[in-house]
């Protein structure tokens, strides 16, 4: 090289580095706030002619404190994606089977509220979108008939509903009230009652569902269908297919437009049985169902016909033995009678069918994803979980035999294929990306459709957490991740927050977690491990901890901090703890087993087995987590309830709730904690959020969402840092802001 190239080359090299300084210079710390400005990519859906994707976008409408989806599109040859729908609350988009019009559901703002969603179709040749169902209860998810002549869709509406509908229109009043013609019969069933009860009669042990809240046992969700061939001129009444005391799922046409295939629970009480259901099918045109292939002794979800609709996948799991974590299986079952289900993932240990979670899914609209047949019909893909990862793999449906079809330190989402089978397409997140679309090429690689979130992301100083494996006291290797702040400096001692997964069977791993890259940008070195009970490390590490919850998942903890502390970066002084769930009820279970912490924050917990076990929305009446209910075994219940240990408790602590959380209901868990430690003078306080069920951190109002997070760091900067913060303590009240 000569001396005037060498004296270019370094100035390149300088100029380079300068670049990189300066561009990671200008970047920002991630903010709680931020939250206002990510934008969510839900139930993607591929064109016919596999040239577009469409998808549902979804972004923070602050001015209500909310969420608005809409319905765009982005060429899966890349390129900025556009808008399709204008709505609000536009949501599950369905490519017809030419290609030409788009069915979606929509639910319009009528005196300040949005009413039950209804189907509209929007023609992608050019106009406006028209409303093709007008039902009481609404209408949802729509399927479109292998012809495209028929939209098949669920709705809760029933008889009583038309009833009164009908009598809104005066189509049923008659202005003579002539007897003979019905006039004082109509009169009387459109008479006003005298009174609208609000009463809930109760008789049966589920009666209430966390987010839905108290369930309506009159209004079933059944299938209807319509008619949509002839227009928008046309106006063709919606026809109800199926009926009776049962609701049913997962609608999906046969290829040849004859019948209707459907889930469905037949058990009044279903909670007096092991999980059980089964796949039925409906004539397209109405009349009896009848059942077409269960799961002998197990439930099974998440049904996919062949093209030449001779055959049918689904994810399912036995129900013996009875286990606190049942792996899914990946089945196929010939579309013949007499046909027995074949188990293709049998010596298959990792989880099928799902991986990891984390605070950034999208709040609304999240649609879902089902077995993909190739082209051939000789394989099927599925997610898979494997230790933190979240890939897709395709299996033999001859042998069962697998293979990867993606790969990588990333969590796959929804996957969905063109309808020919020719394409496929996924959404990704990983730990510095929220989530976005690809199309996986035949060679296992990515190709990037949408960068959603550029514009604020390329202004973020994000990192990637370090991943740690471990050995725990009994020799099992746990893995976890630490999330370190942005200029971490390894000669330095920073404060760490342990946080801990609910489920307890599910698991954290390469994912976007908005809660943690914040709390490092605060300064923390945080900790997020998968003790054993946690998924996607195989059937026995997730089930170890039946009958043993909590207990050596708690070592596993402890073992995690002892790897962080040893390896010199953590002040052991400084130590906070949290979770979520079942992360709640271990927070409560560390501080009464321990006083290393010096501040933790117990988020919609358990306190008593034996209070939850009588309040939350589902029961434990099968020996799934505990052999017997605490009135036959009560010792058992004391001996793994936190509230137990109350009287060890020293270290101070938060407790997280929301008001309409049926999940882990307050009084069985924080409402305990809180009023017992007020009682022994333990520093505590409850925040509570109105309003708000057990989703309250992954998709609660976005403004409670950012306050959760302001007030648990709150706790933890004036317990591990020392601050002064007003507004936790008797007079201060409200202070805090």
């Amino acid at each position: 090289m000569t001396p005037a190239r060498g004296r270019c080359a370094a100035l390149l090299a300088a100029c380079l580095l300068f670049t990189l300084a300066t561009s990671s210079a200008e970047k920002r710390p991630i903010t709680e706030r931020d939250l206002f400005q990510f934008t969510w990519i839900a139930d993607p859906q591929v064109s016919p002619d596999g040239t577009q994707v469409a998808f549902v976008r979804v972004v923070v409408n602050d001015k209500k404190d909310d969420y608005d989806t809409s319905i765009w599109t982005v060429s899966t040859r890349g390129g900025e994606p556009r808008m399709l729908t204008s709505g609000t609350r536009d949501t599950s988009p369905q490519w017809s089977p030419e290609g030409t019009r788009l069915a979606f559901a929509r639910s319009v703002e009528k005196d300040g509220k949005h009413q039950p969603p209804q189907i509209y179709i929007l023609p992608l040749t050019g106009g406006e979108a028209w409303q093709v169902t007008k039902l009481p209860k609404g209408a949802s998810r729509p399927t479109w008939s292998p012809d495209g002549r028929t939209i098949a869709f669920n709705s809760a509406t029933n008889a009583d509903d038309l009833a009164k509908e009908a009598c809104k229109g005066g189509k049923d009043k008659d202005k003579d009230g002539d007897k003979e013609n019905g006039g004082d019969t109509d009169k009387g069933k459109c008479a006003k009652p005298e009174h609208e009860s609000d009463v809930h009669v109760i008789s049966r042990a589920i009666y209430r569902l966390n987010g839905a809240g108290y369930l309506d046992f009159t209004h079933r969700n059944h299938i209807w269908s319509v008619a949509v061939g002839g227009g928008v001129d046309e106006r063709i009444k919606p026809k109800q297919l199926t009926s009776g005391e049962f609701s049913e799922q997962e609608i999906t046409w046969a290829p040849d437009g004859s019948k209707i295939y459907f889930v469905s629970n037949r058990s009044l009480e279903p909670y007096y049985e092991l999980p059980q259901n089964a796949v039925y099918e409906v004539p397209a045109g109405g009349g009896e169902s009848k059942e077409v292939t269960r799961l002998e002794g197990g439930a099974l979800s998440s049904i996919s016909v062949s093209r030449d609709g001779k055959r049918m996948a689904f994810l399912g799991a036995p129900n013996q033995p009875v286990r606190s974590y049942t792996q899914e299986d990946l089945w196929v079952v010939d579309l013949a009678p007499g046909a027995k289900p074949r188990n293709l993932t049998a010596n298959f240990d990792w989880d099928v069918g799902s991986a990891v979670f984390g605070d950034q899914g999208s709040p609304r609209a999240s649609g879902g994803s089902r077995p993909l047949w190739s082209a051939d019909g000789n394989s099927l893909v599925v997610l898979v979980g494997r230790e933190g990862r979240g890939n897709l793999e395709r299996f033999d449906v001859a042998t069962g035999k697998n293979s990867v079809v993606t790969r990588g330190d990333q969590a796959v989402g929804s996957y969905v294929e063109k309808p020919d089978g020719t394409m496929l397409v996924v959404r990704v997140s990983t730990p510095t990306n929220i989530g976005d679309l690809f199309v996986v090429l035949p060679n296992g690689s990515l190709q990037r459709l949408t960068d959603i979130n550029h514009k604020l992301f390329s202004q973020l100083n994000l990192t990637e957490p370090e991943e740690i494996t471990y050995t725990s006291f009994d020799g099992k290797k746990i893995q976890a991740w630490a999330q370190k702040p942005p200029d971490f400096d390894p000669k330095k001692k920073y404060p760490l927050i342990l946080n801990i997964h609910g489920g307890p069977h599910g698991a954290y791993g390469y994912i976007f977690e908005h809660e943690f890259q914040w709390m490092a940008a605060k300064g923390y070195v945080v900790l997020y491990p998968n003790p054993r009970g946690s998924t996607t490390y195989g059937q026995e590490f997730g089930n170890i901890i039946q009958y043993h919850y909590p207990g050596d998942d708690f070592k596993d903890l402890m073992a995690g901090v002892d790897e962080l502390i040893r390896r010199g970066y953590i002040d052991e002084k400084r130590l906070g703890v949290t979770g979520g769930s079942g992360g709640g009820l271990l927070t409560d279970w560390v501080v009464g087993h321990t006083t290393r912490f010096a501040a933790a924050v117990a988020q919609r917990d358990i306190a008593s087995w034996a209070a939850w076990w009588y309040s939350a929305d589902f029961t434990l009446f099968q020996p799934n987590w505990f052999r017997k209910p605490p009135f036959e075994d009560p010792q058992d219940y004391v001996e793994r309830s936190p509230i137990t240990y109350i009287n060890e408790v020293k270290t101070p602590l938060m407790l997280i709730l929301g008001d309409a959380d049926w999940r882990t209901p307050e009084g069985a868990g924080g409402e305990e904690m809180f009023r017992a430690l007020k009682y022994r003078k333990v520093p505590t306080a409850m925040v509570r959020f109105p309003g708000e069920s057990h989703e309250l951190s992954r998709s609660g109002q976005p403004w409670h969402r950012i306050e959760r997070l302001e007030h648990i760091v709150n706790w933890f900067e004036i317990y591990l840092q020392g601050k002064k913060i007003p507004g936790y303590v008797p007079g201060e009240e409200g202070a805090w802001k």
